[in-house]
């Protein structure tokens, strides 16, 4: 899979949001041939391999090829930098998909955290709205903490690309920002401790890869402060309890996605109970195969 097309969404000064093919350490332009990640979705539709086969073609073809570190600055309308790889479509999370994380919630929940033990062991699987559009920060962006929180932490996930038909196009890299000192007070202050301002980080790109079974790789988190590291953790996907043909039925009843989907899969990283984010940490996640997303840490 690591050979698969890898889709980037940048920004570039006086003509707005842009898509392009990464190759190694550049990037052609592809925007001639789908001008919009929801234009691409939509077209995958019943034909993902042709899609992508398109696009990889207008790769081939572009006359429009430069650095991929051009991207490299913390978002500003003056300069080319890196966009979420989203436009029109939502952000959906799976929660307690790992072991760890079952035992993480029902730790910090003031109850007992019983409820987070019925549900990894449910049939049903925990699905819940993350972010829109304007929730959500790219590669280098700045990523949120609730200012009314005591308790926040990152979550590193690999995260599923999903058409319009429920057919899978590949992965991305998900930081689901979360208050722990919310959701830990009472269950149902999830949507609270989910969805606010810069909560979702994702990128950098989309490895184009339309597999139903997971990425077997490593997801990696460190967070640095003041230029030293203060957490670091890795696990492998091989610890995801559930399958994303299951994720994905589950996500796909009673609901659509006219642009496409974004799932994030659940995080098995935790930091300590002593830990929690302060204004200006440096967060990275690296998922082997599909890079590493950065972000800058902002109370919100």
């Amino acid at each position: 899979m690591t050979n698969a097309p890898y889709l980037i969404r940048y920004y570039q000064p006086g003509e707005g949001a842009r898509l392009g093919i990464q190759r190694g350490d550049r990037l052609h332009d592809v925007s001639h041939a789908q001008p919009s990640l929801a234009d691409f979705f939509r077209a995958s539709c019943g034909d993902v391999a042709g899609a992508i086969d398109a696009l990889s073609a207008a790769a081939d073809a572009s006359a429009r090829r430069f650095p991929v570190s051009d991207l490299d600055n913390p978002p500003a309308a003056d300069v080319p930098h890196w966009l979420p790889p989203m436009d029109e479509q939502e952000i959906w999370a799976a929660g307690v998909t790992y072991l760890d994380s079952r035992k993480a919630r029902q730790e910090e929940a003031a109850d007992g955290g019983d409820v987070y033990a019925r549900v990894y062991s449910a049939e049903r699987p925990e699905i819940f709205f993350k972010a829109s559009a304007k929730n959500t920060v790219g590669h280098l962006g700045a990523a949120g903490f609730r200012a009314d929180s005591s308790w926040n932490v990152p979550e590193p996930e690999l995260s599923l690309v999903i058409n319009p038909a429920l057919e899978m196009l590949g992965f991305t890299i998900g930081n689901d920002m979360s208050s722990r000192a919310i959701e830990g007070e009472n269950p149902l202050y999830l949507p609270q401790a989910k969805v606010y301002t810069a909560s979702c980080a994702i990128g950098p790109g989309i490895l184009l890869a339309p597999s139903n079974e997971w990425l077997a790789t490593t997801i990696q988190l460190v967070i640095s402060r003041a230029g030293e590291a203060v957490f670091s953790d890795s696990v492998s996907t091989d610890q995801i309890k559930r399958t994303i043909p299951e994720l994905i039925d589950y996500l796909g009843r009673s609901n659509s996605y006219p642009a496409g989907v974004i799932l994030l899969t659940g995080t098995a990283i935790v930091p300590p109970a002593e830990f929690t984010l302060q204004v200006d940490d440096q967060v990275a996640i690296t998922i082997d195969g599909i890079g590493t997303l950065r972000n800058r840490v902002i109370e919100v």
